[in-house]
Protein backbone atom coordinates (compact mmCIF):
# COMPACT_ATOMS: atom_id res chain seq x y z
CA UNK A 1 0.00 0.00 0.00
CA UNK A 2 2.65 2.49 0.61
CA UNK A 3 4.73 1.68 -2.44
CA UNK A 4 1.12 2.35 -4.26
CA UNK A 5 0.35 5.90 -2.46
CA UNK A 6 4.30 6.60 -2.89
CA UNK A 7 3.78 5.61 -6.81
CA UNK A 8 0.09 7.46 -6.83
CA UNK A 9 2.21 10.44 -5.20
CA UNK A 10 5.15 10.76 -7.58
CA UNK A 11 2.65 10.24 -10.90
CA UNK A 12 0.35 13.41 -9.16
CA UNK A 13 3.70 15.73 -9.60
CA UNK A 14 4.74 14.42 -12.91
CA UNK A 15 1.36 15.12 -14.33
CA UNK A 16 1.52 18.36 -13.16
CA UNK A 17 4.63 19.01 -14.39
CA UNK A 18 4.15 17.88 -18.03
CA UNK A 19 0.84 20.09 -18.07
CA UNK A 20 2.53 23.54 -16.56
CA UNK A 21 5.52 22.90 -18.83
CA UNK A 22 3.20 22.86 -21.72
CA UNK A 23 0.86 25.73 -20.80
CA UNK A 24 3.92 27.36 -20.21
CA UNK A 25 5.59 27.41 -23.44
CA UNK A 26 2.60 28.26 -25.00
CA UNK A 27 1.79 31.22 -22.95
CA UNK A 28 5.17 32.55 -23.45
CA UNK A 29 4.79 31.98 -27.35
CA UNK A 30 2.05 34.73 -26.88
CA UNK A 31 2.92 38.34 -27.29
CA UNK A 32 4.47 39.98 -24.44
CA UNK A 33 1.90 41.67 -22.14
CA UNK A 34 3.04 45.03 -21.37
CA UNK A 35 2.14 46.30 -17.64
CA UNK A 36 -0.35 49.87 -17.49
CA UNK A 37 1.14 52.51 -15.38
CA UNK A 38 3.79 55.37 -15.39
CA UNK A 39 7.10 54.80 -17.24
CA UNK A 40 8.77 54.77 -13.18
CA UNK A 41 5.92 51.76 -12.62
CA UNK A 42 6.52 49.91 -15.93
CA UNK A 43 10.32 50.31 -15.15
CA UNK A 44 10.09 48.62 -11.63
CA UNK A 45 8.06 45.81 -13.30
CA UNK A 46 10.85 45.54 -16.32
CA UNK A 47 13.81 45.11 -13.38
CA UNK A 48 11.39 42.45 -11.59
CA UNK A 49 11.45 40.62 -14.60
CA UNK A 50 15.29 40.81 -15.00
CA UNK A 51 15.14 38.97 -11.70
CA UNK A 52 13.29 36.10 -12.74
CA UNK A 53 15.01 35.69 -16.14
CA UNK A 54 12.24 36.46 -18.43
CA UNK A 55 13.93 39.93 -19.99
CA UNK A 56 17.49 40.92 -20.17
CA UNK A 57 18.52 44.35 -19.49
CA UNK A 58 20.94 46.81 -21.14
CA UNK A 59 22.26 49.96 -20.70
CA UNK A 60 22.77 50.27 -25.33
CA UNK A 61 20.22 49.10 -28.16
CA UNK A 62 21.36 45.61 -29.11
CA UNK A 63 20.93 45.43 -32.66
CA UNK A 64 21.11 40.90 -32.59
CA UNK A 65 17.72 41.05 -29.90
CA UNK A 66 15.47 42.51 -32.44
CA UNK A 67 13.15 45.56 -31.25
CA UNK A 68 13.76 46.34 -27.20
CA UNK A 69 10.36 45.77 -24.81
CA UNK A 70 10.75 48.73 -22.98
CA UNK A 71 13.07 52.33 -22.80
CA UNK A 72 13.78 53.81 -19.69
CA UNK A 73 15.92 56.88 -18.99
CA UNK A 74 16.54 57.53 -15.10
CA UNK A 75 16.87 60.60 -13.06
CA UNK A 76 20.80 60.68 -13.84
CA UNK A 77 20.47 60.23 -17.84
CA UNK A 78 21.15 56.58 -17.75
CA UNK A 79 19.03 54.58 -20.35
CA UNK A 80 17.36 51.11 -20.17
CA UNK A 81 16.97 48.60 -22.85
CA UNK A 82 15.12 45.51 -21.89
CA UNK A 83 14.96 42.63 -24.31
CA UNK A 84 12.96 39.50 -24.06
CA UNK A 85 15.36 36.10 -23.24
CA UNK A 86 14.51 32.62 -24.64
CA UNK A 87 11.70 30.16 -23.81
CA UNK A 88 14.14 28.06 -22.81
CA UNK A 89 16.09 30.28 -20.89
CA UNK A 90 12.54 31.87 -19.04
CA UNK A 91 11.84 28.24 -18.59
CA UNK A 92 14.63 27.30 -16.91
CA UNK A 93 14.66 30.32 -14.71
CA UNK A 94 10.47 29.96 -14.12
CA UNK A 95 11.67 26.37 -12.59
CA UNK A 96 14.09 27.54 -10.58
CA UNK A 97 12.47 30.57 -9.07
CA UNK A 98 9.35 28.57 -8.29
CA UNK A 99 11.31 25.80 -6.41
CA UNK A 100 13.80 28.14 -4.49
CA UNK A 101 11.45 31.22 -3.80
CA UNK A 102 8.20 29.93 -4.52
CA UNK A 103 7.80 33.12 -6.53
CA UNK A 104 5.08 32.41 -9.61
CA UNK A 105 5.86 36.37 -11.05
CA UNK A 106 3.86 39.09 -10.53
CA UNK A 107 0.37 40.38 -12.09
CA UNK A 108 -0.07 42.24 -15.36
CA UNK A 109 -3.13 43.35 -15.36
CA UNK A 110 -5.39 42.15 -12.67
CA UNK A 111 -3.22 43.75 -9.78
CA UNK A 112 -0.23 45.24 -11.43
CA UNK A 113 3.05 44.38 -9.84
CA UNK A 114 1.64 42.19 -7.29
CA UNK A 115 2.71 38.63 -6.48
CA UNK A 116 0.76 35.62 -8.08
CA UNK A 117 0.93 34.09 -4.88
CA UNK A 118 -0.63 36.49 -2.86
CA UNK A 119 -3.39 37.12 -5.18
CA UNK A 120 -3.93 33.94 -5.24
CA UNK A 121 -3.96 33.22 -1.27
CA UNK A 122 -6.47 36.62 -0.97
CA UNK A 123 -9.18 34.95 -3.40
CA UNK A 124 -9.19 31.39 -1.49
CA UNK A 125 -11.11 32.33 1.93
CA UNK A 126 -14.09 33.10 0.17
CA UNK A 127 -14.10 30.29 -2.53
CA UNK A 128 -13.31 27.56 0.46
CA UNK A 129 -16.23 29.63 2.98
CA UNK A 130 -18.68 29.40 -0.33
CA UNK A 131 -17.92 25.30 -0.84
CA UNK A 132 -17.95 24.28 2.67
CA UNK A 133 -21.57 25.53 3.38
CA UNK A 134 -22.41 23.97 -0.38
CA UNK A 135 -20.62 20.22 1.02
CA UNK A 136 -21.99 20.10 4.26
CA UNK A 137 -25.81 20.77 2.44
CA UNK A 138 -24.94 18.82 -0.43
CA UNK A 139 -23.59 15.69 1.24
CA UNK A 140 -26.05 14.91 4.04
CA UNK A 141 -29.12 16.16 1.57
CA UNK A 142 -28.00 13.75 -1.36
CA UNK A 143 -27.35 11.02 0.39
CA UNK A 144 -31.01 11.43 2.06
CA UNK A 145 -32.51 11.46 -1.53
CA UNK A 146 -30.62 8.50 -2.89
CA UNK A 147 -31.96 6.37 -0.06
CA UNK A 148 -35.07 7.34 -0.62
CA UNK A 149 -35.37 7.05 -4.40
CA UNK A 150 -33.46 3.31 -3.87
CA UNK A 151 -35.73 1.92 -1.40
CA UNK A 152 -38.98 3.69 -3.26
CA UNK A 153 -36.96 1.74 -6.90
CA UNK A 154 -39.89 2.35 -9.60
CA UNK A 155 -42.41 4.06 -7.36
CA UNK A 156 -43.54 7.65 -8.20
CA UNK A 157 -40.84 9.13 -5.31
CA UNK A 158 -38.30 7.26 -6.84
CA UNK A 159 -39.07 9.00 -10.66
CA UNK A 160 -39.70 12.46 -9.03
CA UNK A 161 -35.67 12.21 -7.29
CA UNK A 162 -34.23 11.04 -10.41
CA UNK A 163 -35.73 13.23 -12.85
CA UNK A 164 -34.97 16.05 -11.28
CA UNK A 165 -31.22 14.98 -10.44
CA UNK A 166 -31.10 14.51 -14.21
CA UNK A 167 -32.44 17.97 -15.05
CA UNK A 168 -30.26 19.78 -12.47
CA UNK A 169 -26.69 17.24 -13.43
CA UNK A 170 -28.07 18.46 -17.18
CA UNK A 171 -28.39 22.76 -16.57
CA UNK A 172 -24.97 24.38 -16.66
CA UNK A 173 -23.97 26.38 -13.88
CA UNK A 174 -24.14 29.75 -15.61
CA UNK A 175 -27.92 28.87 -16.39
CA UNK A 176 -28.51 28.11 -12.81
CA UNK A 177 -27.36 31.11 -11.25
CA UNK A 178 -28.81 33.10 -14.31
CA UNK A 179 -32.20 31.73 -13.47
CA UNK A 180 -31.55 31.96 -9.34
CA UNK A 181 -30.35 35.52 -9.62
CA UNK A 182 -33.65 36.04 -11.84
CA UNK A 183 -35.24 34.83 -9.36
CA UNK A 184 -34.34 35.78 -5.92
CA UNK A 185 -32.29 38.80 -6.47
CA UNK A 186 -33.54 40.95 -9.95
CA UNK A 187 -37.11 43.03 -9.75
CA UNK A 188 -37.06 43.78 -5.97
CA UNK A 189 -35.76 40.57 -4.83
CA UNK A 190 -34.72 39.79 -1.17
CA UNK A 191 -31.34 38.78 -2.12
CA UNK A 192 -28.15 40.85 -3.30
CA UNK A 193 -27.74 40.21 -7.52
CA UNK A 194 -23.83 40.74 -6.74
CA UNK A 195 -21.82 39.32 -4.28
CA UNK A 196 -21.36 41.75 -1.31
CA UNK A 197 -17.82 43.97 -0.64
CA UNK A 198 -16.52 43.51 3.41
CA UNK A 199 -17.55 46.77 3.98
CA UNK A 200 -21.48 46.17 3.05
CA UNK A 201 -23.77 45.38 6.57
CA UNK A 202 -23.26 41.89 7.85
CA UNK A 203 -26.91 41.19 7.04
CA UNK A 204 -26.02 41.83 3.68
CA UNK A 205 -23.25 39.96 3.61
CA UNK A 206 -24.73 36.87 5.30
CA UNK A 207 -27.39 36.87 2.06
CA UNK A 208 -24.72 37.02 -0.45
CA UNK A 209 -23.57 33.53 0.46
CA UNK A 210 -27.54 32.32 -0.09
CA UNK A 211 -27.37 32.03 -4.23
CA UNK A 212 -23.36 30.94 -4.45
CA UNK A 213 -23.57 28.05 -2.15
CA UNK A 214 -27.39 27.09 -3.25
CA UNK A 215 -26.04 27.14 -7.51
CA UNK A 216 -22.56 25.02 -6.08
CA UNK A 217 -24.68 23.04 -3.91
CA UNK A 218 -27.71 21.87 -6.47
CA UNK A 219 -25.42 19.74 -9.15
CA UNK A 220 -23.12 18.14 -5.92
CA UNK A 221 -27.08 16.94 -4.45
CA UNK A 222 -28.20 15.72 -7.82
CA UNK A 223 -24.95 13.41 -8.55
CA UNK A 224 -24.65 11.97 -4.82
CA UNK A 225 -28.21 11.13 -5.02
CA UNK A 226 -28.04 9.24 -8.38
CA UNK A 227 -24.74 7.54 -7.49
CA UNK A 228 -26.40 6.70 -3.96
CA UNK A 229 -29.50 5.55 -5.37
CA UNK A 230 -27.31 3.19 -7.85
CA UNK A 231 -24.97 1.75 -5.15
CA UNK A 232 -27.91 0.66 -3.28
CA UNK A 233 -30.27 -0.49 -5.83
CA UNK A 234 -27.44 -2.99 -6.84
CA UNK A 235 -26.72 -4.00 -3.33
CA UNK A 236 -30.61 -4.72 -2.10
CA UNK A 237 -31.25 -6.88 -5.51
CA UNK A 238 -27.36 -8.84 -4.76
CA UNK A 239 -27.88 -12.54 -3.73
CA UNK A 240 -26.08 -11.96 -0.22
CA UNK A 241 -29.35 -9.26 0.64
CA UNK A 242 -32.00 -12.36 -0.78
CA UNK A 243 -30.12 -15.14 1.68
CA UNK A 244 -29.96 -12.37 4.50
CA UNK A 245 -34.17 -12.39 4.26
CA UNK A 246 -34.20 -15.68 3.81
CA UNK A 247 -32.60 -16.26 7.29
CA UNK A 248 -35.30 -14.34 8.36
CA UNK A 249 -34.42 -10.68 8.74
CA UNK A 250 -37.15 -8.62 7.51
CA UNK A 251 -36.49 -6.15 4.64
CA UNK A 252 -35.49 -3.35 7.11
CA UNK A 253 -33.55 -5.44 9.03
CA UNK A 254 -31.79 -6.21 6.13
CA UNK A 255 -30.72 -3.13 4.09
CA UNK A 256 -29.96 -1.76 7.48
CA UNK A 257 -27.11 -3.98 8.62
CA UNK A 258 -26.22 -5.07 5.68
CA UNK A 259 -27.26 -2.78 2.39
CA UNK A 260 -26.41 0.47 3.91
CA UNK A 261 -22.84 -0.88 4.72
CA UNK A 262 -22.00 -2.29 1.83
CA UNK A 263 -23.32 0.53 -0.46
CA UNK A 264 -21.43 3.00 1.28
CA UNK A 265 -17.77 1.65 0.23
CA UNK A 266 -17.72 2.85 -2.98
CA UNK A 267 -19.40 6.13 -1.76
CA UNK A 268 -17.06 6.97 1.03
CA UNK A 269 -14.31 7.69 -1.45
CA UNK A 270 -16.42 9.80 -3.68
CA UNK A 271 -17.05 12.32 -1.11
CA UNK A 272 -13.57 12.11 0.40
CA UNK A 273 -12.40 13.48 -3.04
CA UNK A 274 -14.70 16.06 -2.86
CA UNK A 275 -13.19 17.42 0.20
CA UNK A 276 -10.41 18.19 -1.46
CA UNK A 277 -12.69 19.99 -4.29
CA UNK A 278 -13.76 22.49 -1.48
CA UNK A 279 -10.80 25.01 -1.79
CA UNK A 280 -11.46 25.00 -5.76
CA UNK A 281 -14.20 27.36 -6.78
CA UNK A 282 -16.85 27.47 -9.52
CA UNK A 283 -15.51 29.71 -12.14
CA UNK A 284 -18.77 30.26 -14.02
CA UNK A 285 -20.65 31.11 -10.93
CA UNK A 286 -17.80 32.65 -9.19
CA UNK A 287 -17.77 35.28 -12.64
CA UNK A 288 -21.15 35.78 -13.58
CA UNK A 289 -22.48 37.01 -9.59
CA UNK A 290 -18.95 38.51 -9.05
CA UNK A 291 -17.60 36.45 -6.48
CA UNK A 292 -13.92 37.39 -5.19
CA UNK A 293 -12.86 33.73 -5.36
CA UNK A 294 -10.23 31.75 -7.41
CA UNK A 295 -12.51 30.61 -9.95
CA UNK A 296 -13.35 34.11 -10.79
CA UNK A 297 -9.78 35.04 -10.61
CA UNK A 298 -8.80 32.47 -13.76
CA UNK A 299 -11.97 34.05 -15.94
CA UNK A 300 -10.66 37.04 -15.32
CA UNK A 301 -6.86 36.64 -15.97
CA UNK A 302 -7.71 34.98 -19.02
CA UNK A 303 -9.92 37.86 -20.38
CA UNK A 304 -7.25 40.01 -18.97
CA UNK A 305 -3.83 37.97 -20.92
CA UNK A 306 -2.58 38.31 -17.52
CA UNK A 307 -0.41 35.05 -18.32
CA UNK A 308 1.30 34.88 -15.02
CA UNK A 309 -2.02 35.08 -13.21
CA UNK A 310 -3.44 32.10 -15.50
CA UNK A 311 -0.42 29.89 -14.79
CA UNK A 312 -0.62 30.54 -11.00
CA UNK A 313 -4.05 29.35 -11.06
CA UNK A 314 -3.96 26.74 -13.61
CA UNK A 315 -1.49 24.90 -11.22
CA UNK A 316 -3.68 25.56 -8.80
CA UNK A 317 -6.54 23.80 -10.52
CA UNK A 318 -4.53 21.15 -11.66
CA UNK A 319 -3.18 20.19 -8.70
CA UNK A 320 -6.15 19.85 -6.63
CA UNK A 321 -7.77 17.96 -9.23
CA UNK A 322 -4.71 15.60 -9.17
CA UNK A 323 -4.98 15.30 -5.60
CA UNK A 324 -8.61 14.67 -5.64
CA UNK A 325 -8.26 11.75 -7.61
CA UNK A 326 -5.53 10.38 -5.83
CA UNK A 327 -7.23 10.77 -2.64
CA UNK A 328 -10.37 8.96 -4.10
CA UNK A 329 -8.15 6.32 -5.56
CA UNK A 330 -6.11 5.45 -1.98
CA UNK A 331 -9.04 5.54 0.21
CA UNK A 332 -10.95 2.22 -1.24
CA UNK A 333 -8.05 0.56 0.28
CA UNK A 334 -8.46 1.78 3.41
CA UNK A 335 -12.22 1.69 3.53
CA UNK A 336 -12.72 -2.09 1.94
CA UNK A 337 -9.95 -4.68 3.02
CA UNK A 338 -10.91 -6.02 -0.42
CA UNK A 339 -9.33 -3.34 -2.39
CA UNK A 340 -5.58 -4.20 -2.73
CA UNK A 341 -3.48 -1.07 -4.16
CA UNK A 342 -0.32 -2.31 -5.57
CA UNK A 343 -0.59 -5.80 -4.70
CA UNK A 344 1.59 -8.38 -6.52
CA UNK A 345 -0.45 -10.46 -9.11
CA UNK A 346 -1.62 -13.81 -8.74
Amino acid sequence: MTKYILQRIGLVFLTLFIILTIVFVLLRMLPFQMIPGTAEVRFGFFQHEVILGNVVQFNAPQANRGAHLFRFVDHTGMPFYFYRTSISTQYFSFLRNVFTRWDWGVSTHIQPNESVFRIIARMLPVTIRINIISFLIAVPLGLFLGVVAALNKNKKTDHIISTTSAILIAVPGFILIIMLLLIFAYGGGPLPTQFPVPTDPLGTRILGYILPVFATSLGTIAGYSRFTRAELCEVIASDYLLLARTKGLTKRQAITRHAFKSAFVPILPVILGGLIGIISGNMIIETIYGVPGIGALFINAFNAEDYNVLLGSMAFFVFISLMAGILTDISYGFIDPRVRMGGAKR
